[in-house]
């Protein structure tokens, strides 16, 4: 009895091994198999050997060359107003005229009185010569003679004060007619006509600035002033001029001048650059932004700036290896800008290097990248 219960565990057990060992076969058999490494994608650019411009880049304000307000120099009404407002005017064009009446009768005053000063002096000429045929043959004394020869000194200085109080006369008949003093763009009307204006006013008639050339004042930190002047004496510094945003180039012009001294409030130094501003692409008050060409570095190593990446150990990037792989590897850079750095140390030129996705890579991680592209030696933006 015994012996048969034994027999009867022995049989189950040996049932229920089976039975598992069926049931992992079973299961394994229906397990996947494990999957593939996947390549994660990312964007890649080429390093690039080139020549790579070394700019500066500050904010500043576009100035007139010249600006002048145009104010009258005598008193009187005006009885023309010969511009229209925002027409460009040449040197010399007039632009109001004041009534010239009073002054062209002093003028004639001023003539009267010189020709009639002119006559009294030649009668008195005459009679020295009179008196000094006279005088020879002892019919006229010396002291009638001294007399009459004062009397011609009299009449000449006479003569000359109206020959000056004439001058001044037309002068004051030719501020009359207010010209422009310099071409330029004129602004708003400040004085209508009809109205009495003086030599004394301070706010003029209207103002007239000289946008062709036309200027663009702008900083740049104290720090690069050594760069500037070096750059300055190697002949003419190109400044391109941007909108603020630096999305847009407006125009090329050249650096005119460094201003004698830093602001210590804020270390910076003004600049001046001077444009030919032919299509007014540049107007007075405009905010823009001024990009110096100090240096070019020859056949250096240029790589996107997006492919920099910053870390505790410093500058690295991604590397594609021949297999594909992802390797991460640190960098030394040299001159950069907004779009691109110059590569001191460890990138070659042919290198590729990811520029996007680099958030998902790991050291050794397997790519899949598209067609590679050149770095850009556009710089866009100075620093």
């Amino acid at each position: 009895m015994r012996y048969g219960r034994a027999l009867l565990l022995a049989l189950f057990a040996v049932a229920c091994v089976g039975g598992y060992a069926a049931y992992d076969r079973t299961t394994r058999a229906k397990q996947p198999a494990a999957k593939a490494e996947q390549a994660i994608p990312v964007s890649i650019d080429t390093a690039n050997q080139a020549n790579f411009p070394v700019l500066l880049t500050g904010l500043g304000t576009v100035t007139p060359f010249n600006t002048v307000t145009v104010r009258s120099r005598v008193d009187g009404e005006i009885v023309k107003i010969a511009f229209q407002e925002g027409q460009t005017v040449q040197q010399g064009d007039l632009l109001a005229q004041i009534d010239p009446r009073p002054y062209q009768a002093a003028v004639d005053q001023a003539r009267a009185k010189k020709a009639q000063d002119e006559a009294t002096l030649k009668n008195a000429k005459l009679d020295l010569d009179r008196y000094s045929t006279l005088a020879k043959q002892d019919f006229a004394s010396r002291q009638q003679l001294d007399t009459q020869t004062a009397a011609v000194a009299q009449g000449t200085s006479l003569v000359q004060a109206d020959q000056a109080a004439l001058d001044n006369a037309e002068t004051q008949l030719s501020y009359t007619s207010i010209k422009a003093p310099i071409t330029g763009r004129v602004g708003f009307r400040l004085v209508d006509q009809g109205n009495i204006v003086n030599a004394s006013a301070q706010n003029g008639i209207v103002s007239i600035a000289q946008v062709q050339p036309i200027s663009i004042v702008f900083s740049l930190p104290e720090n690069q002033i050594d760069r500037i002047n070096k750059a300055m004496s190697r002949g003419k510094v190109p400044v391109s001029a941007y909108t603020s945003d630096g999305s847009r180039k407006l125009a090329e012009g050249a650096l005119a001048v460094i201003n004698n001294q830093v602001d210590t409030t804020t270390g910076v130094i003004q600049l001046k650059a001077t444009f030919e501003n032919t299509d007014n692409a540049l107007w007075p008050g405009q905010a823009v932004s001024a990009r110096v060409l100090v240096d070019t570095l020859d056949n250096v190593v240029v790589i996107p700036q997006t492919a920099v990446q910053h870390g505790q150990q410093g500058l690295w990037t991604y590397v594609i290896t021949a297999d594909q792989r992802a390797e991460a590897r640190p960098l030394q850079i040299g001159e950069s800008t907004n779009d691109s750095a110059v590569v001191l140390k460890g990138v070659s030129a042919g290198d590729r290097v990811v520029t996007g996705g680099q958030y998902r890579l790991q050291n050794g991680s397997l790519v899949a990248t598209g067609q590679p592209t050149t770095a850009s030696n556009d710089v866009g933006s100075g620093r």
